[in-house]
């Protein structure tokens, strides 16, 4: 199983931070209450690390999360450039296919980003089979996918 505890993720001992890094995070409508859980510990991690310019973008749904990385890319003048991007979501399996195409959308968006953009989009992404399946990466005995997004971020903008 994939934990936070067998990876050297949580050590940013990894160079020297770029001044004035700006992150935008893109967050889902859906599953709000979890969402919001990815949101707070990804801005508490990038503000304790002294990140000030972090930019909150809602959308509807998982799918529409790389459409709105690439519109902010190229309607952002150069202040509001961003240094990386944050997908923040979580898609709970349903009765149907519904959730295999969603997610295979949003992971295909984000790959397709990664190759597209000159700045990287980090997938904070949960593709669970329930709610408590959420919980627990928000806090629980997997630790906190939110955080864990923003140091993936930090570490990708190093210069």
């Amino acid at each position: 199983m994939a934990e936070v505890s067998n990876s050297k993720l949580l050590n940013i001992d990894a160079g020297i931070l770029k001044k004035n890094a700006c992150v935008v995070m893109v967050k889902t409508e859906w599953n709000a209450a979890i969402v919001d859980e990815l949101e707070n510990g990804c801005r508490g991690t990038l503000e304790g690390y002294k990140i000030k310019k972090i930019v909150t973008i809602t959308v509807p749904g998982a799918f529409e999360i790389p459409f709105a990385i690439k519109n902010y890319w190229e309607k952002a003048g150069k202040k509001k450039k961003a240094d990386a991007f944050i997908a923040l979501a979580c898609v709970i399996r349903g009765d149907t296919p519904h959730f295999d195409y969603v997610c295979r959308a949003i992971t295909d968006g984000v790959v397709q980003l990664n190759l597209l953009l000159p700045v990287p989009t980090i997938f904070g992404v949960l593709t669970v089979d329930n709610e408590e399946q959420a919980r627990e990466r928000i806090g629980g005995k997997h630790g906190h996918k939110g955080e864990e997004a923003a140091i993936t971020a930090l570490k990708m903008i190093y210069r």
